[in-house]
């Protein structure tokens, strides 16, 4: 199956996801989507491996995934979500200093495979956690802040109780939203794989190939990639709210996909 014709089928399995009230049938059509694109990306490995010479071997390319604007609140936890989705679809990323842009290493169908799932599911985000906020349910709770006093030697830090802020019931909130969504899809993968191996053609071989595929891209992107440090979540200082995690992790659980952005946003990319 072409890469157009696999988007096109996954597309059809987000919609049928989207447009269902029944959270059951959601989850299933979630699924499979996640489930035909590992799938399919292991039959492309496949492919690769039996490529005929009058067809050009597909190789490892980098991609830049636009983010948002430098300086926009909240970068971090959208960032998250896309790597979250990028490790369950074999693409490595490396993430700009500002949280704007990441660089995705990677075969052409795995990487529009993580923008399509990453263009629904960050619409999901930002509309649970608004509606989270909204309802004011954060209110009355308290959260742990680190907080840096003095200068020098006499610097210090120390743990703060304070009422949770808005912004931070909304950070906890997509941080937990981004976690789900990684391990639900990184069980269906893995459910994908299982079975994949488990019904393969004699001489298949898919097991070898899926680990030649992993040691390629791995090779790829040592060679390519030009990062240096460690990209970090948001950081501690920013407080901690169980109430907003909880409610994150249960909308992360109920999320479904859709396959086209919305309201005009440029792909990846919501404004604020």
């Amino acid at each position: 199956m072409s890469s157009d014709k696999m988007l096109t089928r996954i597309g059809g399995l987000l919609r049928q996801a989207e447009s269902t009230d029944n959270p059951h049938e959601a989850e299933a059509f979630m699924e499979a989507a996640q489930r035909l694109a590992s799938a399919t990306s292991i039959d492309l490995a496949v492919a690769r491996s039996h490529s005929a010479s009058r067809e050009k071997r597909a190789t490892p390319a980098q991609r830049v995934i636009r983010i948002g604007e430098p300086g926009k609140r909240g970068l971090k936890t959208f960032v998250h979500l896309f790597v979250s989705i990028a490790f369950a679809n074999d693409v490595k990323c490396d993430i700009a200093h500002s949280s704007s842009q990441v660089f995705a290493y990677g075969f052409d169908s795995d990487i529009d495979t993580c923008e399509a799932l990453y263009s629904s599911l960050l619409i999901q985000m930002v509309r649970a956690s608004d509606a989270y906020i909204k309802s004011g349910a954060y209110r009355g709770e308290t959260a742990v802040r680190t907080v840096t006093k003095g200068y020098g030697p006499r610097r210090r830090t120390t743990k703060e109780v304070v009422p949770v802020a808005g912004v931070t019931a909304r950070l906890n909130f997509q941080t937990a939203f981004a976690e789900r969504i990684g391990k639900r899809l990184q069980a269906v993968k893995k459910e994908a794989e299982v079975k994949a191996i488990a019904e393969e053609k004699p001489d298949a071989g898919t097991a070898l190939v899926l680990r030649n595929k992993e040691v390629e891209l791995r090779d790829y992107y040592s060679a390519t990639s030009k990062a240096r440090g460690t990209w970090r979540r948001q950081s501690a200082n920013a407080g901690y709210s169980q109430g907003a995690r909880s409610a994150g992790d249960r909308a992360g659980r109920a999320a479904r996909l859709g396959g086209e952005p919305e309201i005009g946003a440029a792909r990846g990319q919501l404004g604020r």
